[in-house]
């Protein structure tokens, strides 16, 4: 399969027919960082992780004043989530709106596809994000740099496009910079400029750790959907925090498939996968984890500590059906039935009360 083309919709792929289930974990904390001028990036995309063939991550760090290079993605929408330090993006619409925001940790970004955008470090440490991509099949040669595109065009046409001479393109660089190390920015003003997005319905910044958690026996929930955030039209995203010894029941997405990043904390997956197949990982952070959709699953704390993981669904719309629920809306005597047993046995069940949705 072509690497910018989107799987087709239709039967799950041919390692999900088979006997047993794939792994739905791949080890990115793991893998070689992929250094650069100002920072570096590991990735994981259906190249690397088969199963995760909806969508793809990478991880990135940049230097204070470091900057990834203006460029766009042909392929893919972008969501990005701060995990430590700070950073600046800035994005440019197909209406020349435009717009420069500052992130912090817990704050996320969307990009939709192919709408123009650069990331630069600010503040005095190093900023440590993860990106993901609504299309597991993203990478590098569906992302267009600003520099590599100028570097393989002629300076005659250039000139005539920027209506500038030829002499003015003569220092620029031969080929794609890709990432670049700057001095730091200065602050933004608090006047946003004219034709910005600032304060605009579709800004591409959401403060997720400043909205008020859902919160259950067993953790904590957060959810920003296109609801909340409404130029994220292809993704939805969560931070899912699990007590130790707590559990996020079973239960299943019935619109998107489920891409998770453990940030704290020990987890193990049970994935469902019909005709007697399960398949269960351990989790530590750095992992990636993969649902696909409609597939059964549940997650476990494993560990001493609070689990913290950020998910990605890739639908605006946030949908769940949990198991307890689904048997709290059916009658003693037709579950009594679906499973051979007496209808008293469900009296005790509970009455479809999540544990921890997500």
């Amino acid at each position: 399969m072509a690497e910018t083309m989107q799987p087709p919709f239709g039967p799950a792929p041919p390692t999900l027919a088979g006997k047993d289930l794939p792994s739905f974990r791949y080890p990115l904390g793991d893998q070689p960082r992929q250094p650069f001028d100002g920072g570096w990036s590991k990735q994981a995309n259906a190249d690397q992780f088969t199963v995760s063939e909806q969508v793809a991550g990478v991880l990135m760090q940049l230097d204070p004043g470091a900057l990834r290079e203006l460029h766009w993605h042909a392929n893919a929408a972008e969501w990005g989530y701060v995990i430590d330090g700070h950073c600046r993006t800035t994005i440019v619409d197909p209406s020349s709106r435009s717009q420069a925001a500052d992130f912090g940790p817990g704050d996320v970004w969307y990009f939709p596809r192919g709408y123009g955008h650069s990331i630069q470090g600010i503040g005095d440490k190093p900023c440590l994000f993860l990106l993901s991509f609504d299309n597991g099949y993203f990478s590098e040669f569906g992302t267009f740099s600003i520099s590599d595109w100028m570097a393989t065009t002629t300076p005659e046409v250039l000139a005539r496009n920027f209506g500038l001479p030829q002499s003015a393109f003569a220092a620029f660089p031969k080929g794609e910079v890709y990432m670049a190390t700057g001095p730091v920015p200065p602050p933004l003003s608090d006047d946003p400029a004219p034709g910005s997005l600032d304060g605009a319905p579709l800004t591409h910044r959401y403060r997720f750790l400043a909205q008020k958690p859902r919160t259950f026996p067993g953790g904590t929930l957060r959810v920003v959907s296109q609801q909340e955030f409404p130029i994220s039209t292809t993704v939805t995203g969560g931070i899912l925090e699990i007590k130790p010894g707590g559990i996020r029941e079973m239960h299943w997405h019935p619109n998107a498939v489920e891409w998770q990043y453990y940030l704290a904390g020990k987890a193990r997956m049970t994935v469902f996968g019909s005709h007697g197949r399960a398949r269960t990982d351990d989790f530590v952070a750095g992992d990636v984890g993969y649902v696909p959709q409609g597939y059964g699953h549940y997650i476990e704390n494993t560990g001493e500590e609070d689990l913290q993981l950020l998910i990605v669904f890739n639908n605006a719309t946030y949908e769940s059906i949990s198991l307890a629920a689904w048997m709290a809306h059916n009658t003693p005597e037709l579950l009594a039935a679906n499973f051979k047993v007496p209808a008293d046995t469900f009296a005790a069940f509970p009455d479809g009360s999540d544990l921890i949705p997500g």
